[in-house]
């Protein structure tokens, strides 16, 4: 289907980032003559905060200019468009991790797992994360900042550079799935209005009511039982920190079997 923006001979925006334009300021006027009071940084963080608190598929730039209490046409003084908009919360937000100092601990082991946790409590913290992740470019200062932070740090692993793209993908791309359906369960939870072991054990009651599932449920309650039996989050805190440390194994691996014998 062709787009609107390709139907009216414009061409296809890639970034906000990529626009050129400078952030407007505050001291402007909104329609009808009367000072808006907005810039560009009160309204992405009024963005996330919408965002938190009703989701993505809620989202509106009418309901954003309500939150804020002025017209939709003030907001559009500052963003050309909703994308826009999204692609800004979605740099702000990464702007919460901690990044190590670039003369931290030269420990790499530790500087990645910190840099993972990080981004799953980022992914956790922020459910409407994960879709705008994979949507837009990502190229926003805070954004960069967290993957060069990344890039040093793979680098200090000693993996030859045609390897190191490779470590980042399987290390993050862990997290974000890991992260994401995280995310996603303890929104559901929050909106069924119980606990993620409530809600846990409702579930696991159900299944193994269900002749077609016997098998796989019953296997399934002795991998839990296995792990220790926890509550969710510290099952799921384990699960994490194993996941992890296996993909750092591989990365030692990798590395020594590249040295000369």
């Amino acid at each position: 289907m062709v787009k609107a923006a390709q139907r009216a001979g414009r061409p296809l925006r890639t970034s906000v980032w990529l626009e050129g334009k400078a952030p407007r300021g505050g001291g402007t006027r909104a329609a009808g003559g009367q000072p808006s009071g907005l810039d560009r940084e009160r309204i992405t963080g009024a963005t996330v905060r919408l965002l938190d608190a009703e989701g993505l598929a809620k989202f509106s730039m009418r309901r954003l200019a309500a939150e804020l209490n002025v017209t939709a046409m003030s907001v559009y003084w500052y963003v050309d468009t909703k994308d826009d908009l999204l692609e800004l919360a979605l740099d702000a937000a990464f702007g919460e991790m901690r990044l190590p100092a670039a003369d931290a601990d030269r420990d790499w082991r530790h500087q990645l797992r910190a840099l993972a946790a990080e981004y799953r409590a980022l992914l956790v913290r922020h459910p409407w994360l994960s879709p705008l992740a994979g949507r837009f470019l990502n190229i926003g200062p805070y954004a960069a900042a967290f993957s060069l932070a990344v890039q040093r740090v793979i680098r200090l692993t000693g993996l030859p550079a045609h390897e190191q793209m490779g470590a980042i993908s399987a290390v993050f791309q862990f997290v974000y799935g890991f992260g994401t359906i995280e995310g996603h369960f303890i929104e559901r939870c929050a909106a069924a209005g119980t606990t993620q072991d409530e809600y846990f054990r409702q579930a696991l009651s159900a299944v193994t009511r269900s002749p077609d599932l016997g098998e796989a449920v019953h296997r399934s309650a002795d991998l839990v039982e296995a792990r220790g039996g926890d509550t969710v989050e510290e099952m799921r805190d384990r699960d994490f920190a194993f996941a992890l440390q296996t993909l750092i194994a591989g990365i030692e691996a990798m590395v020594a079997r590249g040295r000369p014998g």
